[in-house]
């Protein structure tokens, strides 16, 4: 509890700062959750370089763009009420979502060095399935349920907390994904380009 009260003093005195290394924490901890749960790499497989690649993605476009992205939805529907949250919830996966991945997407391809070219087929390619998948897990009750409090919450890092996992982890309900077998890594169970 100690520790719970130092990070929300410190969220209080500096929000911006703090919500920014938490969704780089998160993105990192998803990328270790991943290599090593889900792809079953080991510690000495362990690609680092990946991590701090998705540490860095995290403090620089997740935490940000995100974070912002509340402040100006709560700011556009300031409620608190039930259909506050679902307008908030349709906003946000219908307009955000879809911007938000088609430049996630690819910024993770150029951080991992694919050309133009290729990262433009992967784009194409994975896009659909990773806006589906992202629906799955963004509009669900629970997603209203925290929308709802966005007012209550807003200053908060848990502002970040749904979306950055779930741009983590993009699993749909019941949905187990293996590594693929090429010469790239799954990225969190979307199949992003991440060399190996």
């Amino acid at each position: 509890m100690a520790l719970w009260r130092a990070y929300q003093r410190a969220l209080a005195a500096h929000p911006w700062k703090v919500q920014v290394l938490t969704a780089g924490s998160l993105m990192g901890v998803g990328d270790i959750i991943s290599q090593q749960l889900v792809e079953r790499r080991g510690l000495q497989e362990h690609q680092r370089s990946r991590t701090l690649t998705m540490v860095l993605l995290g403090c620089g476009f997740v935490g940000p763009v995100v974070g912002g992205w509340y402040k100006v939805l709560d700011r556009f529907i300031p409620g608190t009420t039930k259909v506050d949250a679902l307008k908030k919830m349709l906003l946000d996966q219908g307009g955000f979502a879809p911007c938000f991945l088609g430049c996630f997407l690819p910024l993770v391809g150029a951080l991992n060095g694919l050309p133009a070219q290729d990262n433009w087929a992967k784009l194409q390619r994975d896009y659909p399935d990773a806006l589906i998948t992202n629906y799955y897990v963004g509009c669900c009750p629970m997603r209203c349920c925290y929308l709802e409090l966005l007012p209550v919450l807003e200053g908060t890092s848990a502002l970040s907390l749904p979306h950055s996992i779930i741009s983590t982890l993009q699993i749909g309900p019941g949905t187990v994904r293996q590594p693929p077998q090429s010469g790239h890594s799954s990225f969190h169970g979307i199949g992003l380009p991440v060399r190996t």
